[in-house]
């Protein structure tokens, strides 16, 4: 079995929704779905509906756009309880998320341990000079805007700050439970390390884009892999031996015209 990744699907886009379908077939291997599939629980399982029959199996984690609060697109839900619905429509199909156990799979012949998280950001990307309460003013003045800053909700949490550190809380917990000594694919929409998280055009967006806290992550829990998007810049590292693979399709204008989006499809190898 062998186990493949893409990213940030953005089926709002009619052009992504018919690229879905020029994915081809790999039907004995599993998918990871790195987090913004879309907006919306239609375009997830719009997502499903074209990768499904084509894999055994399909693992998802929530990126941003996921998680935004937009009246227009059919639901009131905000923050908390707007992933925990996210999280039950995954289960209703059959897609594995971070809030379910942690599979053990054979991958190319090797027992791995399939980690997705949900771990969301903290601000802490940016310059050790600029303090927190000043860091979204220090992207302005680049002219850096996040859309997350009106349309994802930290609800019941005050800040995404805290949302983001229950998270990192909850999954550190899980991860120091484990004592099989199994290796790990972790996997995670947003970049665990803060060099993964540079955008050459608008460097002041590190902000949105992770967290310090897992710097080490990939270290400390035994990653063969590390799976992310979010950035929009396919590319694949290695780091103290671990293979940090960014795996995004992108919006139609960072991929049409340019690759084949059954080639954003990554093989993750372990």
């Amino acid at each position: 079995m062998k186990l493949f990744a893409v990213g940030d699907l953005h089926l709002g886009h009619p052009t992504n929704r018919e690229a879905i379908h020029r994915i081809r077939a790999r039907p004995d291997d599993w998918l990871i779905l790195a987090g913004d599939v879309g907006e919306t629980e239609r375009h997830l399982d719009l997502a499903f509906d074209a990768l499904q029959p084509k894999f055994k199996q399909l693992v998802w984690v929530p990126g941003n756009h996921e998680l935004w609060s937009v009246a227009s697109r059919g639901t009131a839900l905000r923050g908390e309880a707007r992933y925990e619905r996210f999280v039950a429509r995954c289960r209703e199909r059959g897609v594995l998320t971070p809030e379910d156990p942690y599979p053990v799979a054979a991958i190319d012949g090797t027992l791995v341990r399939i980690v997705p998280m949900f771990l969301l950001y903290d601000y802490s990307f940016r310059p050790d000079h600029v303090p927190l309460d000043a860091a979204v003013a220090w992207a302005r003045e680049a002219g850096i805007r996040c859309a997350d800053e009106q349309l994802l909700s930290p609800a019941p949490f005050a800040s995404r700050s805290e949302w983001c550190a229950a998270r990192c809380d909850l999954t550190e917990q899980r991860l120091e439970a484990l004592d099989d000594g199994l290796p790990t694919v972790l996997i995670n929409h947003w970049p665990l390390r803060e060099e993964l998280a540079r955008l050459p055009r608008i460097p002041r967006f590190s902000l949105w884009c992770g967290t310090r806290r897992t710097e080490d992550w990939h270290t400390r829990f035994a990653a063969r892999a590390v799976i992310s998007g979010h950035i929009h810049i396919r590319s694949s590292r290695d780091i103290d031996g671990v293979a940090f693979e960014e795996v995004s399709l992108g919006y139609p204008k960072q991929w049409h015209g340019r690759i084949e989006p059954d080639d954003a499809v990554r093989r993750v190898r372990v």
